[in-house]
């Protein structure tokens, strides 16, 4: 089968072609690292992650290039106002992202370019289209002349009359049109500069995105990600000035995520995230609370075009998810090997592959892949309960880990040490319960039931005997 993807430049799926055969360049646009990094942008790095991984399990070869706008107007004011220096304090967030990114099992990228080192290509970048006319200075910044690209505005699907009448933008009589935007900005008092053909400055937003592009996969790619929010005015800007100076299509797909929302646990009522509404949910504070693992399948139970939606409840809803694809890798119970049993599991398994592989070739369906995976869970769980094990068992228990891997779910103990250690008790007790249920003692069975229960240890009783877990 092929992989079918959204593309948001032609509004439609189309088969998933790429310039090399075998071969797949996909730029996805980061951070700004001037604060804590949130939830959302957990969210994006993990859709492109799964996307990633999908594609690598379908034997592509992924180039996979993530940037950091480490020095940008909001990282500068952010400086000013703890008193930091601005290359420092979005050096030190960019490392503690990456390190929240391997938390949540995000696999690295190819690399992960940043502005102050991209520098030489992006000035030669923006003397190129000065060259051909797409650009001018003015008293040393560097405009885009967006009148000059004859199709600017086909990402969003606005015009240029519309976004002129439609848009608010900042009055500048240095500009020829209120559309241009900012190429390379004239250095400012304290703020990180370096030397150009136009003198002492910094690369404006957009400029930054093309020429990593171009330094990294080449002046042609197959996937741009990011989310939706940069549709527009950013990548539409990336698309001006790339085909611009290229004279080639930039990227084959644009792919974008959508947004995270928060619900108000007082109105219940959807609100964005934002510092002013005091509701920002950062990564690390997440982290302290539940599993990558959790965060991760609350992603992947929706398209990752629509708007997520995120409380404390759908953080325990997916908590129960994960316990529940946990519980088809506990031990198998019998030995039976063969028969109808060991049948119907290994069927289950070619449907779940069948099924799985369906669901993610038709745009990233990770809902769809998810259901999949739980039928499995459901036929191992009663594959065990019909005293099914040796190879059958443990082959499909190895079906379910690969294929949750190449979404990126680890299902790892949550805390495998304490989980060990708290064992041979925890078996003593279970012991000391069944004496008492042999002896009709129920009251102080179920004590010992209610008393693990408390301490956060379920007890499951079935035909071949009583299973545990943290």
């Amino acid at each position: 089968m092929t992989i079918h993807i959204y593309n948001t430049l032609s509004r439609k799926l189309e088969p998933l072609t790429t310039i090399e055969p075998g071969v797949v360049r996909m730029y996805v646009c980061g951070v700004t690292p001037y604060d804590e990094a949130h939830i959302g942008h957990a969210m994006s790095a993990i859709v492109f992650d799964v996307i990633r991984r999908y594609l690598e399990y379908r034997g592509y070869q992924v180039q996979h290039i993530v940037n950091f706008t480490d020095v940008d107007d909001k990282v500068i004011e952010r400086a000013n106002a703890v008193g930091a220096d601005p290359l420092a304090l979005s050096t030190q967030l960019a490392d503690e992202f990456l390190g929240q990114l391997a938390a949540l099992n995000v696999l690295p990228a190819s690399a992960y370019p940043r502005v102050t080192q991209t520098i030489p290509e992006i000035r030669a970048f923006v003397e190129g289209l000065v060259e051909r006319g797409y650009a001018y200075a003015a008293d040393g910044d560097v405009y885009f002349r967006v009148g000059q690209d004859e199709d600017y505005g086909k990402l969003s699907g606005r015009s240029l009359d519309e976004m002129l009448t439609g848009t608010r933008f900042e009055v500048d009589p240095r500009k020829e049109s209120p559309a241009d935007f900012a190429l390379w900005k004239a250095a400012r008092p304290s703020e990180p500069a370096w030397e150009s053909p136009w003198g002492p400055g910094r690369p404006g937003w957009h400029i930054e995105c093309s020429a990593m592009c171009v330094k990294h996969l080449g002046s042609q790619i197959d996937i741009h990600g990011g989310g939706n929010d940069l549709i527009f005015p950013h990548h539409e800007n990336e698309i001006a000035q790339s085909e611009s100076l290229t004279g080639q299509p930039f990227a084959r797909f644009w792919v974008h995520n959508g947004m995270l929302q928060l619900v108000n646990p007082a109105t219940r009522q959807v609100e964005k995230m934002s510092k002013s509404l005091g509701n920002m949910m950062t990564i690390a504070k997440f982290l302290e609370q539940y599993e990558g693992d959790v965060f991760r399948l609350i992603v992947l139970s929706s398209s990752y075009r629509s708007p997520l939606t995120y409380n404390s409840d759908v953080a325990a809803d997916n908590q129960r998810k994960l316990e529940r694809l946990r519980s088809a890798l506990a031990p198998a119970s019998g030995t039976l090997t063969s028969g109808p049993v060991a049948e119907q599991l290994a069927q289950a398994v070619t449907s779940t592959h069948d099924s799985f592989t369906a669901a993610m070739d038709n745009d990233f369906n990770s809902a769809g892949a998810l259901a999949a995976l739980f039928d499995l869970v459901r036929a191992i769980n009663s594959a065990r309960a019909a005293a099914l094990g040796g190879a059958p068992f443990s082959e499909a228990q190895a079906s379910l880990r690969a294929l949750a891997g190449v979404l990126g779910l680890r299902l790892e103990p949550a805390q495998p040490q304490q989980h060990h250690t708290l064992e041979p008790f925890i078996e003593l007790l279970i012991n000391t319960r069944n004496e008492l249920r042999k002896l009709k003692q129920f009251a102080l069975a179920d004590q010992i039931r209610n008393r693990l229960a408390e301490l956060g240890v379920t007890l499951e009783d079935g035909p071949h005997g009583t299973r545990w877990k943290l």
